[in-house]
C-alpha cells in the first residue's frame, strides 16, 4: 500500500488511522530519512491508540511506553544501537509479544531480531514535489 501526502496533517491523519485499527500483539517497523517524518508518523499513531500524553522520539532512552489508551504503545527508537544484542538487555521479546503495540524508528538497524508478521513502513521525501511531500510505503 502507498499513501501520499502532501501536508504535515495528511501524514498525522494517516498515521492516526493506522494507530485506530492496531491490534494487540502487532509491530510497525518505521523507516526513513532523518527529517523524513517517523516522530510525526509515531505521534499521529499514538493519537489513535487514544493516547494523550506528548509523544517524541525515546532516542536516548531507546523505548518509551505508553499506556494511556486502549493499548500500550511501545515505541522504540533504535537509532543508536551499536548492536542486535543491546535490544535483549532491554527485554525486546518481552514488548515484542506483549499486550500491547511496538513502533520501531529506524527498524532496518534490528531487522534481524524482529518477528515475522510485522509491518514495513517507509517514509520517503521528493523535493520535485514539495518539502511537505511524503511517501509513505506500507508492506
Amino acid at each position: 500500500m502507498i499513501f501520499e501526502s502532501n501536508s504535515p496533517d495528511e501524514t498525522f491523519a494517516f498515521a492516526k488511522k493506522l494507530g485506530e485499527e492496531a491490534a494487540a500483539g502487532q509491530i510497525y517497523m518505521l523507516d526513513g530519512d532523518l527529517g523524513a517524518g517517523k516522530t510525526l508518523f509515531s505521534q499521529g499513531f499514538a493519537a489513535g491508540l487514544g493516547i494523550r500524553e506528548h509523544v517524541n522520539s525515546p532516542t536516548f532512552t531507546i523505548l518509551q511506553i505508553y499506556e494511556s489508551g486502549r493499548l500500550p504503545l511501545y515505541h522504540f527508537d533504535v537509532y543508536r544501537i551499536g548492536d542486535v544484542s543491546e535490544m535483549d538487555e532491554i527485554g525486546c521479546d518481552d514488548y515484542f509479544f506483549g499486550e500491547g503495540v511496538c513502533l520501531i524508528e529506524w527498524a532496518d538497524i534490528i531487522r534481524e531480531i524482529i518477528p515475522e508478521g510485522a509491518t514495513s513502513i517507509r517514509i520517503e521525501r521528493n523535493p520535485a514535489k514539495g518539502t511537505d511531500y511524503r511517501r509513505i510505503t506500507l508492506t
